[in-house]
């Protein structure tokens, strides 16, 4: 079996000390592919510095985190211009507006996330979208930016089925993370609901660590916790939802690998 880690921060500090260790557990345990969300321009050099020492494994994203968007978020979103034109990306990500922490700079936001959108387009990339309390702006702005050209995934999604819907039918994706393992979990609900090809897996690692982890430092070795869930939810053998989600992730992010 084979898994793909489409949203995981392997370059943060968390796995200093057992980095190339984590990364061969994972790969060990079937995850071979590791998307790389970038943060903004102080994440970026660690980011592809691994990108460059793993390179069978490790892909970059490129984009601004929407909780970075500050009042220079110009110069941020220059830095994203320029690093499209000098290297190959898999994503425009993670982007998207959050309301979680600080509503003073939703403005910018907005504006960060359409621009960045419209740069999706321009480069023929997918997006990764983060949405904290903000579905209905984060909605209207993927809705009013919609045409064939944009595509993308809902990280770390943990909404309501009335959500899931909206997104998929839009012909967005679902990443599903640790959180689907928490007991009670109403992200289990929409698991039910959901048909497979929507789906892609994730741990948006070093953060929500899958049971029975949670608490603890996520790693992308711990996908196979999440497909199990999903397996057990669905009613289906572990091994299909690795094929399915693999194969979404695959076409989603346009990835030319042996798997």
């Amino acid at each position: 079996m084979h898994f793909i880690d489409t949203h995981t921060h392997l370059y943060l500090e968390e796995f200093d000390d057992d980095r190339s260790e984590m990364i061969s557990r994972a790969i060990q345990a079937g995850v071979e592919t590791f998307l790389l969300p970038n943060i903004d321009k102080n994440s970026l050099p660690a980011l592809l510095s691994l990108c460059d020492a793993w390179p069978t494994h490790c892909l970059p994203m490129i984009g601004l985190h929407p909780t970075s968007v500050k009042d220079d978020y110009l110069d941020e979103l220059e830095m994203v211009d320029q690093q499209l034109k000098a290297r190959k990306f898999f994503a425009i990500g993670e982007i998207g507006i959050d309301l979680y922490w600080d509503k003073t700079h939703l403005e910018q936001q907005q504006n960060a996330f359409r621009y960045q959108l419209k740069l999706a387009k321009a480069f023929h990339l997918p997006v990764a979208i983060h949405m904290r309390n903000s579905f209905e702006q984060v909605y209207a702005i993927i809705k009013e930016q919609a045409d064939a050209s944009l595509r993308g995934v809902f990280h770390c999604f943990s909404g309501e089925i009335r959500q899931a819907k909206k997104i998929t039918e839009l012909g967005f994706l679902l990443g599903i993370g640790g959180v689907v393992t928490f007991k009670n979990s109403g992200l289990q609900d929409v698991i039910r609901e959901t048909g497979m090809e929507h789906l892609v897996l994730e741990t948006d690692a070093p953060f929500l660590a899958p049971d029975p982890h949670r608490g603890r430092r996520n790693e992308s070795s711990y996908i196979p916790l999440i497909a199990e869930k999903i397996a057990s939810l669905k009613n289906i053998p572990l091994e299909e939802v690795a094929m399915i989600t693999t194969a979404n992730a695959r076409h989603l992010f346009n990835l030319n690998i042996k798997q």
